[in-house]
């Protein structure tokens, strides 16, 4: 199978299955969003959506939330990881917005990237999700399942595997594919003990072939 085919493979099996495949994460608009995507680092999204309302109920939007106090709305993010940070992050990030974007997300990902608590990832994130731009972003779930099915090939870093996977996927589908390999990495492609018996993509996946050949 050329790497060609693999990519092709991978695109119809979750045009198939998973077409509308979106973000777990709860929100309303970007700026919830944005909130909610710098508290998901190194935390699950369930955790997140349980945390967020209570958030969004006090400070809806970033004029609110440039407002606040570290003591105000740390005992909000107390319950997530490395809440002391992400407070910070969190405060400074609306301040910056209110002076520099005039209170609104910024579509572009160096413009993004420029706000405390917001990297790469969660730039790409936030493009393709809102904006439907053909960003991928590579987290965990994205960097294992791609080097495993074959998608990647040999990708050291998350910005590797992400030129790979932008390089092959057709455009129009990258912002969706974010949402196949992590959703697949979430629920059935596990770090741990991957359900390969329940997997779809068995006939394209290098990591299973190899292990059914051994």
């Amino acid at each position: 199978m050329t790497r060609k085919e693999r990519y092709q493979d991978f695109i119809n099996y979750f045009l198939k299955h998973s077409p509308d495949a979106e973000t777990e994460l709860l929100y309303d608009t970007p700026f919830e969003l944005l909130v909610a995507v710098i508290l998901s680092a190194q935390c699950t999204d369930k955790r997140v959506n349980l945390t967020t309302p209570s958030i969004f109920e006090k400070y809806p939007d970033s004029k609110a939330m440039s407002k606040a106090t570290f003591d105000e709305l740390f005992p909000l993010i107390k319950s997530i990881s490395y809440p002391n940070n992400k407070t910070k992050h969190l405060i400074g990030m609306a301040k910056m917005l209110e002076e520099d974007f005039s209170g609104n997300v910024p579509m572009k990902v160096d413009e993004l990237i420029k706000l405390p608590g917001v990297g790469r990832k969660t730039a790409n994130v936030i493009t393709s999700v809102i904006d439907k731009q053909p960003n991928m972003a590579v987290d965990t779930h994205v960097f294992r399942v791609s080097a495993r099915i074959g998608l990647t090939i040999n990708a050291k870093t998350p910005k590797a595997a992400e030129e790979q996977l932008v390089k092959y996927i057709e455009k129009q589908y990258i912002y969706k594919a974010h949402h196949w390999l992590i959703l697949h990495g979430r629920y059935i492609c596990t770090a741990r003990n991957p359900k390969c018996n329940e997997c779809g993509l068995r006939r394209i996946c290098k990591f299973y072939n190899n292990i059914t050949q051994e």
